[in-house]
């Protein structure tokens, strides 16, 4: 049996880092797949906040975050007192990934580590 791994879609909404043709090309295919997901205004903002939904984001089991790059990912949730799994959790980069690399990404496969 096969284990679906849940989806982060991280808006940037703040840093205004990630292109914005991509993030809303991400979005729109992800909304479009069907999928379930869950879509937050920034995580940047959440760590700064320390908000208990890093908590839940990170404790959750296997999940696929579309965001920026893995180490700025893994240093949010860390500082938000909450660190990432060091399995089961895929980063994929909206800031340097095309938005076709990151919806493949987010609804194939497994949840190998993304590099970054």
């Amino acid at each position: 049996m096969a284990v679906t791994s849940r989806i982060l879609y991280c808006h940037c909404a703040y840093a205004q880092v990630v292109p914005k043709s991509v993030k809303e090309e991400v979005l729109q295919q992800l909304t479009a797949s069907g999928a379930a997901f869950d879509a937050v205004p920034d995580l940047c903002e959440m760590s700064a906040k320390s908000d208990p939904s890093l908590r839940q984001l990170a404790e959750g089991g296997t999940v696929k975050i579309a965001a920026c790059y893995p180490r700025a990912v893994k240093w949010l949730f860390a500082a938000g007192g909450t660190p990432l799994p060091a399995e089961g959790v895929q980063i994929l980069n909206m800031r340097t990934e095309t938005a076709e690399s990151v919806v493949q990404g987010l609804l194939t496969g497994g949840a190998a580590e993304a590099q970054g």
